[in-house]
């Protein structure tokens, strides 16, 4: 019993820190704001990777520029994320708000991406820097 009391005690304020999540327009300390910008970088990177399989998907007769698409997201990935970190500043110095200040470049960061994508999948026909066949 003594131990399941402890638990209870200590994961009170994690569970806390869930439920406020939740609330992200209210969000006052910083564990709820470091997990509401988690949040919209994660919804972000979703939507980013849907984009992403239709592309894909409109390119598997091209394996060429399929490769090509492959190496820029990969490239665009790594920079991103260094860029982010480099915002965040050094861990060892950035504090407690580095998650957030990182998570919203990611998020940021990625919906631009994802505005590009966007692009690529609705542009019309004939246009010479669109890399991604129209929708059959």
């Amino acid at each position: 019993m003594r131990l399941l009391l402890s638990t209870l005690i200590l994961a009170a304020p994690l569970l806390a820190g869930v439920a406020r999540a939740d609330d992200c327009a209210n969000a006052s300390d910083q564990a709820t704001l470091d997990a509401c910008a988690g949040k919209d970088f994660d919804a972000a990177d979703k939507k980013l990777n849907n984009a992403y399989k239709q592309i894909t998907d409109r390119l598997k007769d091209n394996a060429a520029s399929k490769k090509l698409l492959v190496d820029a997201q990969r490239a665009w990935v790594a920079f991103r994320d260094a860029e982010c970190n480099f915002q965040g500043g050094p861990p060892e110095t950035a504090g407690s708000v580095r998650p957030m200040v990182v998570a919203n470049c990611q998020a940021g960061l990625t919906n631009l991406r994802l505005k590009d994508f966007q692009n690529y999948l609705h542009c019309e026909e004939g246009v010479l820097d669109c890399p991604v066949p129209a929708a059959p």
